[in-house]
């Protein structure tokens, strides 16, 4: 009985039941996704979502904050929805390499959504370790549900955080609202029939707007399940519910009881580049090839290179094999431009993810020097590139674990440089070090409702 078993365990989960590493896993991925949110928001997907969502009366009285505008609030579903989509749209969010969710995105923006409305119109304060409880519960949810399905949902063309994401996100509020366990199973339900995303949208506005409705998905399934709307009991493992329709196979009651045991979160990661986490190895050695170009004296041009080869895993062109990108977000998802602006740019940022830098006329030169082979040999965190020089020469690196894998994660530093570089592109830098000091200290927080004041005006 999955959905009972995780609704059990969501129940009974408390703080105390957290170890450090999970602690201070979960603050990590708060804070970076709150820089995600915040920096994304310079985008124009989330600005268009929220100027629809207030200009057409779907609104209601303002309870919650949307991160990357000062001092701007709307109704918890209008500000879950705009962070979840903000949080997602820079493809700079944190990722579960066993599922490639991205999992902290849909969780934390209808968390703090909820949160902010409890204390603002409920004077409920929701404490720190409430807060981080919740996710916990929500994150682990989701990730467990994917590894459940995991490669045959995701190969027949779901966007597997979104579609896991509205049940994480059910069952972090349901956690967070206080629901018995059959109240829980369904907002599962509930959560579970609103599946949503597909890949065929990725570079693209949508692929963002996925996480955004899963958002507020999963937290109006928790609120209605609250008032007593009903669901089924077995939403997840009914012949016809979300496991057996969503997917070819299924193993959720071995990873179920592996809740509390194994800890997924442990296991997330942090993007050093705003874009598909497949290119990233190939990022990663064409940057550093690009450094050591420069202290060879060598000249980076399309006048110098007479080709780049790229040796990588085959999902690397399933996910990211667009040849002719023509807009920032479409050149997220083009290995071949991502290796060129790393040879070019010796960098990866979200400026050399613009529509202005994906039409620059010299990298679509570059990239169309990039000759791509697959390999099943090769892992999705290797990368082989090699350089050859129209004098002869030839650079070449290998890549074996990817900057920001588990093997070679960010650091502290590399996490606090991302998160202040990001927000202060969009509210500066003084009120970007106080947002990076609130977010890490969200587990001492009497009222993470109040979070918001300590950073915007």
């Amino acid at each position: 009985m999955a959905t009972l078993a995780l609704a059990s365990w969501a129940t009974n989960l408390t703080y105390a039941t957290l170890t450090p590493p999970v602690v201070d896993a979960a603050v990590k991925s708060i804070y970076n996704w709150a820089g995600c949110a915040i920096g994304g928001f310079s985008q124009p997907a989330p600005q268009i979502a929220l100027n629809v969502s207030l200009h057409t009366g779907f609104s209601g009285p303002a309870t919650s904050s949307i991160l990357g505008l000062n001092d701007t609030s709307a109704d918890a579903q209008v500000a879950a929805f705009v962070n979840g989509i903000a949080s997602h749209v820079d493809d700079y969010d944190d990722t579960h390499l066993a599922t490639i969710i991205h999992p902290s995105g849909v969780v934390a923006s209808a968390l703090l959504a909820v949160a902010e409305t409890l204390s603002e119109r409920d004077q409920r304060p929701v404490s720190g370790t409430e807060f981080l409880t919740a996710f916990v519960a929500g994150v682990e949810a989701e990730l467990k549900l994917g590894l459940s399905v995991y490669p045959e949902h995701y190969d027949v063309g779901w966007h597997i955080t979104s579609t896991t994401g509205s049940v994480g996100a059910a069952v972090a509020v349901g956690k967070l609202l206080g629901l018995d366990t059959e109240h829980l199973q369904h907002a599962i339900g509930i959560a579970s029939t609103q599946v949503v995303g597909m890949q065929a949208f990725f570079g693209s506005m949508t692929k963002s707007f996925h996480i955004g409705r899963a958002t507020q998905g999963g937290m109006l399934a928790a609120l209605l399940a609250r008032d007593g709307y009903t669901s089924s009991l077995t939403a997840l493992e009914d012949k016809y519910g979300w496991l057996h329709v969503v997917s070819t196979r299924e193993n959720a009651s071995a990873n179920f009881a592996q809740l509390g045991k194994s800890w997924e979160i442990e296991s997330n990661t942090f993007k050093p580049y705003p874009c598909g986490i497949v290119m990233h190895p190939t990022i990663d050695g064409c940057i550093q090839l690009h450094n050591q170009a420069l202290d060879e004296g060598k000249s980076i041009s399309t006048d110098s290179i007479k080709r780049i080869d790229l040796r990588v895993n085959p999902e690397v062109l399933v996910l990211t094999g667009q040849i002719d990108p023509q807009t920032g977000l479409e050149g997220k998802f083009s290995i071949y431009y991502a290796a060129a602006v790393g040879l070019l740019y010796g960098a990866a940022t979200p400026a050399q993810f613009t529509d202005q830098v994906v039409q620059n006329e010299t990298v679509t030169s570059m990239r169309k020097l990039v000759n791509v082979t697959t390999d099943e040999s090769v892992s999705e965190d290797e990368a082989y590139i090699s350089v050859l020089f129209n004098d002869g020469s030839a650079m070449e690196k290998y890549i074996e674990h990817a900057i920001g894998s588990l093997e070679n994660p960010l650091t502290v530093e590399d996490l606090k440089t991302k998160f202040i570089e990001q927000v202060s592109r969009q509210i500066g830098g003084e009120k970007a070090q106080k947002a990076y000091d609130a977010f890490i200290n969200i587990g001492n927080m009497t009222d993470v409702g109040k979070l918001r004041m300590l950073f915007q005006d």
